[in-house]
């Protein structure tokens, strides 16, 4: 079998630590591995299938020898050190959200539009989580009737802010029941005991950066410029895993029977619907493995041709490093 040498850009982070274990996980042919970090982290140690690994400085000379190279880093360093990644001769799968409206560049899920990666030039950009999540539930649906407009509530949880989010959240529930003064640093409140219905910066029409991805990613991935959305994000005090509300229009007739016909068998899904025994997807039992859980599927009682269901994913792995992993399996499975 063929193998890759292969770097970790940002692999500190919580998407970084989680790619270095799905590569392990699917025992990704892995010849030399290389862990960049900032220059804080230089020297210190991680462990990949027993092997201790030392992290590398990252800058624009360490990708030299590399053929893949998973980003996770923010955008600011995405878009400083990637291109001397793909100078240097590697397909970059990049985790931000530099490259995914760049016409020239791919934006992937692989369980809708593999196809799309044979059309890079040199990067690959890996779509938000909410995208991630919210697509691989629909795209059986999509494929049989035809969405064409979605009403999305997302309920994301603190690991969208990476590992800082998530001790944010410990450290706030903590000095609360300690009786002491709550000090938001990563988010604008208090998260603990709290919605936040905001996820970045507002736009002239009122709505944030994170909720225009899904119309502006869901486009691009779908192939389907008329696709529209109208999306309110909330960060919610859940350790892991998004949550979604959506509400789908369909071209074409599609009822409930058929929708868990097609999501029982749909790549990526895993349908839990059995409201009588009170079972449907939730953040707890869908975080720390790779399916999207979806259910609560029913008919809206507004429109025609419409159905809203309840779906869940890990924000982590699938919806960021499983992803870009799954980019990277299917890259080499075309190239072989």
């Amino acid at each position: 079998m063929k193998t890759y040498n292969v770097a970790i850009l940002g692999a500190t982070g919580a998407v970084g630590q989680e790619m270095l274990n799905v590569l392990e996980e699917r025992d990704f042919p892995v010849n030399e591995l290389r862990l960049l970090a900032s220059k804080r982290s230089v020297g210190k140690e991680m462990t990949f299938k027993n092997q201790t690994y030392t992290l590398q400085e990252a800058n624009e000379h360490a990708f030299a020898g590399m053929d893949i190279v998973l980003g996770a880093v923010e955008n600011d360093v995405a878009e400083k050190l990637l291109p001397y990644a793909v100078k240097a001769g590697a397909l970059v799968i990049d985790n931000s959200s530099a490259y995914r409206l760049d016409e020239n560049v791919p934006l992937v899920v692989p369980e809708v539009n593999p196809e799309d990666i044979k059309n890079h030039n040199g990067i690959i950009a890996n779509p938000n989580c909410s995208t991630i999540i919210a697509l691989v539930a629909i795209n059986a649906l999509h494929e049989y009737a035809g969405v064409e407009s979605i009403v999305a509530s997302t309920y994301q949880a603190v690991s969208g802010a990476g590992n800082p989010g998530q001790a944010e959240l410990e450290t706030q529930v903590q000095e609360i029941l300690e009786g002491k003064e709550v000090q938001p640093k990563v988010f604008a409140y208090q998260i603990a005991y709290n919605v936040i219905p905001q996820i970045g910066g507002f736009d002239e029409n009122g709505y944030t950066s994170e909720e225009m991805k899904m119309q502006n990613e869901g486009r691009k991935i779908l192939h389907h410029d008329d696709l529209k959305v109208t999306c309110t994000c909330v960060r919610v005090p859940v350790m892991r895993s998004h949550s979604e509300s959506l509400t789908l229009t369909f071209k074409n007739d599609i009822d409930v029977a058929k929708a868990k016909e097609l999501l029982a068998n749909a790549k990526g899904v895993k349908l839990v619907d059995n409201p009588q025994e009170n079972q449907y997807p939730m953040p707890l039992d869908s975080s720390n493995q790779d399916l999207v859980y979806v259910g609560r599927i029913r008919k809206d009682l507004m429109r025609d041709k419409a159905l809203t269901l309840w779906c869940c994913g890990d924000q982590v792995r699938k919806g960021a490093a499983t992803n870009a992993v799954q980019i990277a399996i299917e890259y080499v499975k075309q190239n072989a």
